[in-house]
């Protein structure tokens, strides 16, 4: 139900979703700032290369293959507010620093109701589905919105801020590969991701509880 999927079809990514003023936003990927474990230390999204280390949750130290960047200006214009960011506190992710995350980029998280629903503790999620969870909430939109694309040969699962984990999308999945059985991440769907947060609360409590 939660989090694992194996390649089943070609796909492309990152999607992208909405609209502002005609043009096409990207309501996932890492806002400019972020910091991200490489080889190197911690350093921010905008500053990475293609062929950089970088610190994933499964697999070690693993190659950029591509980066995309894109800004998106809404001066003088209401920007919808889909495109909000989810500000993150200080701990709530395991994040050692204050983290702003675009509304559909992919989070890993742990929880006792993943694994019981399909025997793995981690499921990812959208970001914005943790709205409300340890003090989780929704901004209003920048006027100026610079994404960061970090793309590998293969999902991954990157570490963002000390500890928070972020999803990152896969190179373009080719034919060869769709008879690969290895598990790829898979973002879950919105009333799915909804249900899974609620259950994350509610054992939230009974740990402070106990």
């Amino acid at each position: 139900m939660f989090g694992w999927k194996n390649k089943t079809a070609p796909r492309r990514m990152p999607e992208m979703s909405g609209a502002c003023d005609g043009a096409i936003i990207n309501t996932r990927g890492h806002l400019a700032g972020t910091r991200v474990a490489t080889a190197m230390g911690w350093r921010a999204v905008e500053a990475l290369a293609a062929g950089d280390l970088v610190l994933t949750f499964d697999n070690g130290l693993q190659p950029l293959v591509e980066i995309r960047r894109e800004v998106f200006w809404v001066a003088d214009m209401m920007a919808p507010s889909a495109y909000g960011a989810v500000v993150v506190p200080v701990g709530a992710l395991g994040n050692s620093a204050e983290l702003e995350l675009l509304p559909d980029q992919g989070v890993l998280v742990e929880s006792d109701a993943a694994c019981d629903a399909h025997g793995d503790p981690f499921a990812v999620v959208p970001a914005k589905a943790l709205t409300g969870f340890r003090g989780i909430t929704r901004t209003a939109p920048r006027t100026q919105i610079e994404v960061i694309t970090l793309i590998f040969d293969a999902a991954q699962v990157i570490y963002a801020e000390g500890g928070a984990l972020l999803h990152c999308p896969p190179a373009i999945v080719t034919l060869g590969e769709l008879g690969d059985q290895t598990r790829d991440y898979d973002v879950i769907r919105a009333r799915d991701a909804e249900f899974l947060v609620a259950c994350m609360e509610a054992e939230d409590r009974l740990n402070a509880a106990a």
